[in-house]
């Protein structure tokens, strides 16, 4: 199996808060993708979206992991059980960590996802990756979500629903509002991942998200990790907005064991 570079940590914050962090490398081009992520000192986490991986294909998993970063494969995977399967299997021998599913594909599309995920793991001589299941995306407004898709249920009970069936199946965590994070944490113990999206430093934009949330609040809420994107990667200074968000969690008192 390749070795894979592990990567200084900065003095001012603790290498559990920089694990906790996962970096959007959206909106960037490969060049300036993988440039950026070099630059952030103690970054540990990135996340490839659909984007990025369009653009760039499978080889920017590689790339970035030779840089000693651990790779969030955000595709969201939704099809027949068949082609997710074989989806997640080249996923996984890539070396991604972490990749999504829709939790609406189904119970059978998301085990057959999950064993195929392990076996291409296997064939690569990798660890199983975490595969983690799409909620209620966080740009969803409730009446939006009830007006456009005429479903009765509000967000939190259709993200638990979601939860449930995705956990029944196998699958070893849910992405989902930092909103939701706390009940989702009481259904769901340790070690179910709550990889929360949404996440907005004090005195960050909103953007396009909906329901938003700050680091340190989603972390006491019962989220596993965090996903932030532009607060980090459109800051003057990257490197100290990814020291910012590491020293709220760390100075917040809130990092249970990871």
């Amino acid at each position: 199996m390749r070795g894979v570079r592990r990567r200084r940590v900065a003095s001012s914050f603790s290498a559990e808060s920089a694990e906790r962090i996962i970096v959007a490398l959206d909106g960037m081009p490969p060049d300036q993708a993988l440039a950026f992520s070099t630059q952030v000192e103690g970054l540990r986490w990135v996340k490839v979206g659909l984007e990025l991986f369009v653009q760039a294909g499978p080889d920017v998993v590689d790339k970035l992991r030779d840089q000693g970063l651990r790779v969030f494969l955000d595709l969201k995977f939704h099809d027949i059980p068949a082609t997710m399967a074989g989806a997640c299997r080249r996923a996984a021998a890539l070396g991604a960590e972490l990749i999504t599913v829709h939790a609406c594909a189904g119970s059978e599309a998301l085990q057959v996802a999950q064993a195929a995920a392990m076996e291409g793991a296997q064939s690569a001589g990798l660890a199983t990756p975490t595969l983690l299941a799409v909620t209620v995306l966080t740009s969803w407004e409730e009446q939006q979500l009830q007006r456009e898709l005429a479903i009765s249920q509000d967000v939190a009970e259709r993200v638990s629903a979601f939860a449930k069936l995705s956990a029944a199946a196998g699958i070893g965590g849910c992405v989902c509002s930092p909103l939701e994070a706390a009940a989702m944490r009481a259904q769901h113990p340790e070690p179910f991942a709550l990889v929360t999206p949404g996440i907005r430093p004090k005195g960050a934009a909103v953007g396009d998200q909906a329901r938003v949330m700050g680091p340190a609040e989603a972390i006491a809420a019962g989220a596993s990790q965090l996903v932030i994107g532009r607060p980090i990667t459109k800051a003057e200074n990257p490197s100290a907005a990814f020291a910012a968000c590491c020293d709220e969690l760390s100075l917040g008192s809130c990092l249970s064991r990871f």
